[in-house]
């Protein structure tokens, strides 16, 4: 066999090797997840319970890796509606400890349980009152028998072929922490609503604008009373420069709407546009949305055939609260 042909089988050879070891390594930690799933019970709800009392905030500890989990844990709680932190236990111990107060709940995290750095916080922050949710590896840990609730997070082993770098401890420790957080939320009645104040920006934010958010109303809603005429309804529209103008009962309750579409096929057949009135060329029963409708599900109903531009935003009585253009959700980057 030539070098080359040698070269080529060499390179298969590895990435055979690479996607067998890839794929065991992924059994491995969706086997460690799975298996923790099996032993929930009466901890975790503990757990959730002491979380759902909480006046204060989250605090999440840990070092090393599992300080890495902590802080995306704590990034978890803070972005659905808990109020939370990440705080490392060794700083913790030079002046970080006063963040925290007796309202607050500390998470800890450690696989072994055993880690100095936590056991030499756990009673400073016994004694500022706060308690303590542990996550380990080994529920006769010191750490898990200091804690008021102990969350078993054992793994069978570690998905690192040496056994060594932690790996789907934590995994697992990441999983039950954004069980508890979702449970949590939950708990709360957390609504996509409330998610949307704390994810303002990009493409989640988007998603879950509402019409409210973005339509126009006040000044810049072009409006028209019925008994108008429709050089009037022109030059409402004219000024508001939305392509249309909205046409109202006395009450406020939408009666129809007019657009440029409509005003070119009235120039198209009738040959005196003054004697006109607003009420007689008008689309009655306009296409409408509710002001809570997500902004981003107005495309569709745009694009429903026969295709429209603009909405009309009215509330249950079928009143009128404002109006949505096409180009107002391109503006907001909603599509």
């Amino acid at each position: 066999m030539n070098t080359r042909a040698s070269d080529e089988v060499a390179r298969t050879a590895d990435a055979a090797r690479a996607l067998a070891l890839a794929r065991q390594v992924l059994a491995v930690e969706a086997a460690a997840i799975a298996t923790l799933a099996e032993r929930l019970g009466g901890s975790f709800v503990a757990a959730v319970d002491v979380l759902l009392q909480c006046r204060g905030r989250i605090v999440v500890c840990g070092i090393g890796k599992s300080g890495h989990v902590a802080r995306k844990v704590a990034a978890t709680f803070a972005s659905t509606g808990s109020p939370s932190f990440f705080v490392h236990a060794t700083e913790a111990m030079h002046g970080d400890l006063g963040m925290i107060a007796a309202d607050d709940v500390v998470i800890m995290i450690s696989n072994s349980g055993e880690t100095d750095e936590l056991l030499s916080l756990l009673p400073h922050v016994k004694r500022a009152g706060a308690p303590i949710v542990a996550l380990t590896g080994n529920e006769q840990s010191s750490l898990a028998q200091g804690a008021d609730v102990h969350l078993d997070a054992r793994v069978d082993a570690e998905a690192c072929p040496l056994g060594l770098a932690p790996t789907a401890s934590t995994t697992a420790a990441l999983a039950l922490g954004d069980a508890l957080a979702l449970a949590l939320l939950d708990a709360r009645g957390f609504s996509a609503y409330d998610f949307l104040r704390s994810h303002p920006a990009g493409a989640l934010g988007r998603r879950l604008v509402r019409v409210a958010d973005v339509m126009r109303t006040g000044d810049a809603l072009p409006v028209t009373p019925i008994a108008a005429s429709l050089v009037d309804a022109i030059a409402q529209m004219s000024r508001k420069g939305m392509g249309m103008t909205v046409v109202v009962h006395g009450d406020g309750r939408v009666a129809g709407i007019f657009t440029d579409g409509d005003l070119r096929r009235c120039i198209a057949r009738l040959p005196d546009l003054a004697q006109v009135k607003i009420a007689d060329v008008m689309t009655a029963r306009p296409r409408a949305v509710r002001p809570d409708t997500l902004a981003i599900d107005c495309v569709e109903a745009m694009e429903t055939p026969p295709k429209v531009s603009q909405l009309v935003v009215v509330d249950d009585a079928g009143v009128l609260r404002g109006a949505l253009h096409l180009h107002d959700l391109f503006r907001e980057k909603i599509v």
